[in-house]
């Protein structure tokens, strides 16, 4: 059994000191330590969050931007290959012309030796049969 004398008020003020002493040398220190680390925390995971969506924001935009980039890819290729198609067609019926017209040429020249081949072996056909005939009758 305990007896209380005076050494326990002594011991009661000594508790009292001392706890007054670690709250003033240790404790507020460190629930201040706390504090500011909690305060610390928030405002960096406040930073977190404005990182996060700033960078949700900046794939959003980009994403955005490729696709529009995309599309007047697309709207470019098309359009240059529609040019493509008629500048070949404008080269095509061009070349046909000139074939048409290089075989035109071709084929009067063709006709005009074939008539001066025609000519000459018409010229010469009366001196041949002569010939021929004399050589039948033995004339010659």
């Amino acid at each position: 059994m305990v007896i209380p004398d005076k050494s326990i008020f002594i011991q009661f003020v000594n508790f009292l000191l001392l706890v007054v002493l670690l709250n003033w040398a240790l404790i507020k220190p460190i629930r201040g330590i706390i504090q500011k680390r909690k305060e610390l925390m928030a405002e960096q995971m406040g930073g977190i969050e404005r990182f996060t969506s700033d960078a949700e924001t900046k794939l959003r935009d980009y994403e955005a931007a490729l696709d529009a980039a995309r599309k007047e890819g697309v709207e470019v290729r098309n359009q240059l290959k529609a040019e493509g198609t008629a500048k070949e067609q404008e080269l095509m019926s061009v070349a046909g012309q000139q074939a048409a017209a290089t075989l035109r040429e071709a084929e009067a020249q063709i006709e005009s030796q074939v008539k001066s081949a025609m000519d000459v072996l018409k010229k010469d056909v009366d001196g041949y049969a002569q010939k021929a005939t004399d050589k039948i009758l033995g004339h010659a």
